[in-house]
């Protein structure tokens, strides 16, 4: 009976978790029209970019701790969750090179660790295996990530809050890329593990 009822538990779709991890989701074209809106001669809405962006850190962590207090985890929140810290990371990623705040050769190195995960995804999928949980090296990647962009986003004016917001958010991005190459090598070594695994005990 407690299986089962974990079972269904677990393919639930419409917990509170999930539906704040769903607005966190809409919430990723919005922010991206919002930062590029200056770059088609449209006013400057960085102020409410950052809202967005400071809103959808706030669902992040919510949607986890209320999913385990709460006992809703399920599996389409563990589909959710990461695909929306991602496409915040995205989307991020080409308002700030576009409007020219990041330079290209760190938003390439971001990219290339996206293009791993997913080649990682594509080997797990062949060998019948769902993608593991995001550990708590790549939250932390995540998170400092997510600390570093609005603060480069505030950075692109003038005053001393710019030049501050300068400095910290280029120190969390040099410790946030390194977090999220790290989290990737252990990703990577995790499905090599497993597949190694697998392979032995056919």
């Amino acid at each position: 009976m407690e299986v089962q009822d974990e079972k269904s538990e677990e393919g639930r779709v419409f917990t509170i978790p999930n539906i704040l991890s769903m607005a966190r989701l809409v919430g990723v074209p919005v922010f991206l029209w919002l930062i590029l809106w200056p770059v088609f001669h449209g006013p400057n809405c960085d102020g409410w970019a950052l809202l967005v962006l400071a809103l959808s850190g706030i669902s992040d962590y919510l949607d986890g701790k209320l999913a385990r207090r709460w006992n809703q985890v399920s599996n389409l929140g563990r589909i959710l969750d990461p695909a929306a810290d991602r496409l915040y990371i995205l989307s991020t990623l080409l308002g700030l090179t576009w409007r020219g705040i990041l330079p290209l050769w760190l938003t390439a190195t971001l990219l290339a660790r996206e293009l791993l995960l997913l080649v990682m995804v594509w080997i797990l999928d062949r060998h019948g295996y769902a993608p593991p949980q995001v550990n708590f090296l790549g939250k932390a990647a995540t998170f400092n990530l997510m600390y570093a962009f609005p603060l480069l986003l505030l950075s692109d004016g003038s005053g001393w809050i710019a030049s501050l917001a300068a400095v910290f958010g280029w120190a969390f991005a040099g410790w946030g890329t390194a977090l999220y190459w790290w989290a990737g090598i252990l990703y990577v070594v995790q499905v090599r593990r497993l597949i190694d695994s697998g392979t032995a005990a056919a």
